[in-house]
């Protein structure tokens, strides 16, 4: 079975960007969140295997958002996605539980790499 991908930006491009590279690797996108706080609640509702989550989001970003999930599932697996010079955000991000990180603009084979990383 197709693992299952909850993708969190608040770019619609950005997200379309992720979903086609997934979906072409054969993984399953069940859901996008325009912002942490979407992202949690979708996190409850869809259980995806694994979470691409942007660090730089209004309402609530994405470290505070990977903490929140984390408190629900300690086992959560989540990919920040940042922008370049954004390293001290990616550093608070690994602490927080983040397995591993992806740069915009994203380079396809980068992103599978993480995501196979991750996913084990």
């Amino acid at each position: 079975m197709a693992n299952r991908i909850l993708i969190v930006d608040d770019a619609a491009f950005m997200r379309m960007m992720i979903r086609d590279i997934l979906t072409k690797n054969g993984y399953e996108v069940v859901g996008e969140a325009q912002d942490g706080a979407q992202a949690v609640e979708k996190y409850k509702d869809l259980k995806p295997d694994l979470i691409t989550m942007d660090i730089t989001m209004p309402e609530m970003d994405g470290i505070t958002a990977l903490k929140e999930i984390k408190k629900m599932d300690g086992n959560a697996k989540v990919i920040m996605c940042s922008a370049m010079g954004q390293q001290a955000m990616v550093i608070d991000a690994i602490q927080a539980g983040a397995k591993d990180f992806i740069v915009k603009p994203f380079q396809a084979d980068r992103v599978i790499e993480a995501i196979k990383k991750t996913l084990g």
